[in-house]
């Protein structure tokens, strides 16, 4: 298997890496920020969760409408817009006074914009690569993300105990335009991928031709649905614990960092094909405990745990390009990371509303019990499947 270090010699992977850090970064730090002001000014944990998560419910919208332009458009110019776009609209909701329906107005555009993003970024991350280095690549983008997300949330609680959310929201503009910058700086103009224009029609056209395949089925469902409904979990910690949420979200990005080290690093190809369902069962069942309250300290084991298995993704993500024809990477990839977010988003709604029904905690164990049943279903589902499809026929 290549070395993490290899990867860096590649042309363009790292300002790739690095705007990707910048952009995960500001995420966190913004998010965190976003969370605790709707928390302080509603005390609701349906509102919270939703305007920490809420961006992900509009992937669905992107993922629609304007997914062909993973490919169809020049990804520097793509990657920095949408960079661009984030830190404007991440400035906008700190503005003092903004009416809340005006917050989740622009909470909603963001994600739709970042429906896009997703597809841009993974699509040129496997134009840059060669075929046996995506999964590596992958990997050390997942491992940097779980540790921009461990620095931001640590970062983000200890700023918010001596600043203002609205201050912590400019902050994460800030990042986001250095984002802007080092992908625009750094990124060569590479041409598109695929020839004509982005459009609905094209959108829609490739998406069905992704679904035809009952193997890609299942496994964007195993990709979306089990790791949504543990984000509905993780979507009310600051409900849960709202001094130490920083601390909860740190753990969990340091459990996902160990499980992308390990299924991406250590393990050998045969061995991690088998891993898939027993990781995303360890992703929900230390969350069955928290019917009891743990104490924080347990409770932060129990999420470093889980956390772990956010490694199934790379193991699923390695079956889907398999299944996928290389014109289509982007858009299939894309296809991804907005249902995956969409699923993120809806299951934090719902948690929340569960939350305003009983108490965080309780919503947290039905969340993970769902994502036990659903990877259980799909497993069961997956051994009655044919071993591989056939590639799908570009439409293009």
């Amino acid at each position: 298997m290549p070395s993490y270090r290899s990867l860096f010699r590649t042309p363009e992977f790292t300002p790739l890496f690095l705007g990707a850090g910048a952009q995960t970064a500001a995420q966190t730090v913004g998010g965190l920020a976003l969370g605790t002001l709707v928390y302080r000014a509603t005390g609701s944990p349906l509102l919270s969760a939703v305007s920490m998560f809420g961006p992900s419910l509009a992937q669905v919208l992107g993922a629609t409408f304007l997914l062909s332009g993973a490919d169809r458009l020049p990804p520097r110019t793509a990657l920095s817009a949408i960079a661009l776009t984030f830190a404007a609209g991440t400035a906008v909701q700190a503005l003092p006074g903004l009416p809340t329906g005006a917050l989740f107005t622009v909470v909603l555009l963001l994600g739709l914009v970042a429906a896009l993003g997703g597809g841009v970024r993974w699509g040129l991350l496997n134009e840059i690569l060669a075929k046996d280095r995506y999964l590596p690549g992958r990997s050390l983008f997942n491992m940097m993300n779980g540790l921009m997300q461990i620095t931001g949330y640590a970062t983000g609680g200890a700023l918010l105990t001596a600043l203002s959310p609205r201050t912590c929201l400019l902050l994460s503009a800030a990042l986001y335009l250095t984002a802007a910058l080092v992908v625009r700086l750094g990124l060569t103009a590479r041409p598109p991928r695929a020839a004509g224009r982005p459009s609905p029609a094209a959108t829609w056209r490739t998406n069905a031709l992704l679904w035809s395949a009952r193997p890609r089925r299942l496994t964007y469902l195993g990709l979306w649905l089990p790791n949504g409904l543990v984000v509905g979990c993780e979507s009310l910690y600051v409900s849960y614990a709202p001094g130490a949420a920083g601390t909860l979200f740190a753990c969990g990005a340091l459990g996902m960092f160990a499980g992308d080290v390990t299924v991406g690093r250590l393990l050998p190809p045969a061995v991690r094909a088998r891993l898939a369902t027993p990781l995303l069962l360890l992703l929900a069942t230390p969350y069955l405990l928290f019917f009891t309250h743990p104490p924080l300290p347990v409770a932060a084991v129990c999420v470093t745990v889980a956390s772990a298995g956010f490694g199934a993704g790379l193991v699923q993500q390695e079956r889907l390009m398999a299944l996928t024809p290389d014109e289509l990477a982007g858009h299939a990839l894309g296809l991804d990371s907005a249902g995956r977010l969409t699923l993120q988003g809806v299951s934090a709604s719902l948690a929340g509303a569960v939350a305003q029904l009983t108490t965080a905690a309780w919503a947290m164990t039905a969340m993970a019990a769902a994502s036990v049943s659903v990877t259980v279903s799909l497993a069961t589902a997956g051994r009655r499947s044919p071993a591989a499809a056939e590639p799908a026929r570009s439409s293009r």
